[in-house]
């Protein structure tokens, strides 16, 4: 521990704190630069952005570290590129230029800095609290760099998969587009149609193929009694968005009183987000409690569940065209059951989902090695971090 150093964070970053540019500088179009507001997009890798604007307040430069400053605070990420900063997120860029450190060291450091003895949780910190922290920094810039190239061998392991998987899912949804969208499926060339459609084929609202429910919260939703010790996994948005199509991982649990309330659903489910980031589906890789945020599907019947996620995706940009809400958009569940779905010929349902089954195989042995590989990293993380381990 001879050349770790206790430092404060303004001593080794430049914080910047989140403004919300003027209203009338926003824009859905790709106008300006992306523009992050809250912690919504904390939960990928990558922040996704469908607000610009063309007069940032704030901003953050191509890889800096951000930080929700709003709870939940202490949830961070890296910027892929420049981006404005709103209220409720900072940024921190490294003196010495490493910037991949700096993730890495907040991201031992921050949990701790943010748990109290008495038990009550930040609901927000400011500019002071950030540069007030204490965390203990290699002395030697060499050190910093060695312990970046051990911990970013399992990243970059990790986003080398999630380019294939996203490589995969492109390639399944341009097979659902060829046979669905296009009509080319195969021996296609033979088929006579009748009112636009293949002989046999047919138009239905969800409602007839599956059955729709809504997830259901317990209120006050911050009340720890149902999160107290809980073992059973909380689903957000949040978990979504950092995973691909299956969701294996949560960041909060309910326990029973909590899940009581709400709405337990088993393994293998497939859930749509109804509030918010509207209209992507995802299968629950795990048994977990769904919020009022979401809606799930059951007893699926005449297709494939695998045939169902791609039809719902089809429709996504219809959703979030007829959306409701003033601040947060929302559909529900009669909007679900009403939509109208292409169904095939139970031979072409059939070929299309083996097709997808496939890929399906090879996408969750990934996920399960991104997971694999998260956990070794994480475990090095602290023993790197606290200078135990010799690098």
């Amino acid at each position: 521990m001879s050349e770790w150093i206790e430092k404060r964070i303004r001593d080794i970053a430049v914080i910047t704190m989140g403004q919300s540019p003027k209203s009338e500088y926003y824009n859905s179009e790709g106008e300006g630069i992306p523009f992050l507001q809250g912690n919504r997009t904390f939960g990928a890798k990558y922040p996704i952005f469908d607000t610009y604007t063309t007069s940032p307040a704030k901003v953050a430069d191509a890889n800096d570290v951000i930080m929700s400053v709003r709870a939940p605070v202490g949830d961070l990420n890296i910027t892929p590129l420049k981006m404005s900063l709103g209220r409720g997120v900072c940024s921190l860029k490294a003196k010495n230029g490493n910037n991949q450190f700096l993730y890495y060291l907040l991201s031992s450091s921050i949990p701790l800095i943010l748990s109290r003895s008495n038990g009550t949780v930040y609901d927000s910190i400011n500019r002071t609290d950030i540069e007030k922290m204490r965390v203990l920094v290699p002395e030697k810039d060499e050190t910093q760099s060695r312990i970046t190239e051990i911990l970013s061998v399992y990243d970059d392991a990790i986003e080398n998969n999630n380019r294939r998987i996203a490589l995969l899912e492109q390639a399944a949804q341009e097979l659902y587009k060829e046979w669905f969208m296009r009509f080319r499926f195969p021996e296609h060339e033979s088929i006579k149609y009748e009112h636009g459609l293949p002989i046999g084929w047919e138009q239905q609202t969800i409602s007839m193929v599956a059955n729709i429910g809504r997830g259901s919260s317990p209120r006050p939703i911050m009340d720890p009694r149902y999160f107290k010790n809980g073992s059973i996994p909380w689903i957000k948005i949040a978990d979504a968005t950092k995973s691909q199509k299956y969701i294996y991982e949560t960041k909060e649990f309910v326990n029973e009183f909590g899940a009581s309330f709400s709405r337990k659903l088993p393994i293998g489910t497939m859930i749509i987000a109804a509030s918010g980031t509207l209209g992507f589906p995802m299968f629950l890789g795990v048994e977990g409690c769904i919020h009022d945020g979401w809606m799930y599907f059951s007893k699926i019947r005449r297709i494939s569940k695998e045939y169902l996620y791609f039809a719902l995706l089809s429709l996504r940009q219809y959703y979030n065209s007829i959306s409701y809400g003033a601040a947060i958009q929302n559909i529900n569940t009669d909007i679900i059951r009403k939509s109208m779905i292409l169904i095939p010929t139970e031979k072409v349902m059939n070929k299309f989902t083996i097709n997808i089954s496939i890929i399906d195989e090879e996408m969750i042995n990934l996920q399960k090695q991104n997971k694999n590989l998260s956990m070794q990293r994480d475990m090095l993380l602290p023993r790197l971090m606290n200078g135990k381990l010799e690098v």
